[in-house]
This record gives C-alpha cells, sequence and structure tokens, in this order.
C-alpha cells in the first residue's frame, strides 16, 4: 500500500478542516503558534454528541488525519487521495525538529506519574534534555477544564511547543483551554498515546504497522479487554461519514 502523499492540502470532513500532506509540512504550520489535533475514530465518533470535543476540533488551528477509518471510507465514497497523518508518524518527526530538541523549550503534559517516568527515559534516551518541571501531570479533569497550575506553570516557563499525551476528548478540550486562557500561544500539539508506542508505555508499533493502518490492530491484540470495545465502537463514525460526508453533523441534545 502506498502512502506517499498525492494531494497535499486541506480537506473538511464532518465539518472539521483537515490537513492531508507529509508530517514535516504540518509541523511548519503550526510551528509559531496554535492548536494541533489528532482526533482518533473512537472519539472522533463523538463529534455529534460531545460538546467540549466538537468545539475544539472546530477551532483547531490544524487537525491531521490520524484516523485509518476515516480516510479510507472518505476516500471511498469521494474517490478522493487524502494522505493519512497518524500522530505517530508526526511526533516521529517532531522529535527531530531543532525546536523541540532545543532544552528548555518543550513542555509535557503526561497522564501519571508511571506514564512520565517511563516516556521521560525514552526521550533521554533520544537525547532530548528535560527538566522535571517541563513535564506535569494532568490531574483528572471534569466536564469543565480548569487548571490554574498549569496556567501559571506555562506562563512561568513560556515553552515554545506544549506535547498533550492524553486520551482523546479530553486532550483536545485542555488544549482548547490553553489557547484560550494564556496570555501568548505556543504551538499545542494533542498527540495522545502516539509517544507511548515509542517509549514502552503501551504496546510498541512500527513503522510499518502504521503505514498499513494496522497500529489499531496491535493495540487491541496487546489489551483486548481495553480496546476492543473502543474500536468496536468506533464503527459509528462510518455511518457518520456517509450520512453527512463534508457537512458538520447536527448536535444531539
Amino acid at each position: 500500500m502506498s502512502t506517499a502523499p498525492r494531494l497535499v492540502g486541506r480537506r473538511t470532513i464532518l465539518g472539521v478542516n483537515f490537513f492531508s500532506g507529509p508530517a514535516e509540512a504540518a509541523i511548519e504550520l503550526i510551528r509559531h503558534g496554535g492548536l494541533l489535533v489528532v482526533p482518533a475514530a473512537p472519539a472522533l465518533k463523538n463529534i455529534n454528541c460531545d460538546v467540549g470535543y466538537r468545539e475544539s476540533l472546530l477551532a483547531a488551528d490544524l487537525a491531521l488525519t490520524d484516523s485509518a477509518l476515516m480516510v479510507v471510507v472518505w476516500n471511498l465514497l469521494a474517490h478522493d487521495s487524502v494522505y493519512r497523518l497518524s500522530g505517530l508518524e508526526y511526533l516521529r518527526a517532531l522529535l527531530h525538529d531543532p525546536d523541540v530538541r532545543e532544552a528548555g523549550s518543550t513542555l509535557w503534559i503526561m497522564a501519571s506519574p508511571i506514564s512520565a517516568a517511563t516516556n521521560f527515559a525514552f526521550l533521554a534516551h533520544e537525547k532530548i534534555e528535560l527538566d522535571p518541571q517541563h513535564i506535569y501531570i494532568a490531574p483528572k479533569y471534569g466536564p469543565v477544564i480548569e487548571d490554574a497550575a498549569l496556567l501559571a506553570r506555562i506562563e512561568r516557563l513560556r515553552p515554545k511547543h506544549i506535547i498533550v499525551t492524553l486520551g482523546g476528548g479530553t486532550q483536545e478540550r485542555l488544549g482548547l483551554y490553553l489557547k484560550e486562557h494564556l496570555s501568548f500561544l505556543p504551538a499545542i500539539h494533542c498527540l495522545g498515546a502516539a509517544i507511548a508506542f515509542l517509549s514502552g508505555d503501551q504496546v510498541h508499533i512500527p513503522v510499518w504497522t502504521d503505514k498499513l493502518y494496522l497500529g489499531w490492530l496491535m493495540r487491541c491484540l496487546s489489551e483486548p479487554r481495553r480496546f476492543v470495545p473502543r474500536y468496536w465502537g468506533a464503527r459509528k463514525l462510518i455511518a457518520l461519514i456517509v450520512r453527512y460526508r463534508a457537512q458538520l453533523p447536527p448536535l444531539k441534545v
């Protein structure tokens, strides 16, 4: 299966303006500030019923075509050639960017102390120097996100890049909260579990597996009770794309 980008540009799918192109081009577009999201199918299926998630996708400056299911269904229906740019592929490129490798330029938001320790060790192995104050352990956020401590730390450190590694549906809302409440606008990358696939915090996903759209299968095989129901539920996304195509689905109340 060829994954070389053929048509680089933007596509509106379910009302969201997606970027279709290589990781390096996406990095250049977001480098000087903005909110980047990578909607995966298990969360994207909720665009018509999760108000906060929906608003964060619509307010994003860049949305990546991370969902293999979305890309396959869209390309078949629209006879298009949208390039799938996964969060994992994007992160691999981002970790080689000189800005990100510069000491003090990033702040990482992690889901737990265990994940933070594993990811910190991986970044150190990649020769990306991080002071502990540049790693923030996120609390359990509720329906309305407020985090004065995180805002204060970002304002003090003023990183060029904020990399959010939380779950889909939460990280996008946090990204929008930061975009709306910070006094400056860094590049906010909501990349979810991408770093976990590299650090060993979750199952390792090789490049070839990601290129063949099989990352979801690797996760399901590694933790079936956790991931099989999640990806099975993502099938609802197919009906949304078939029915609404480029249009934003009406919000269910």
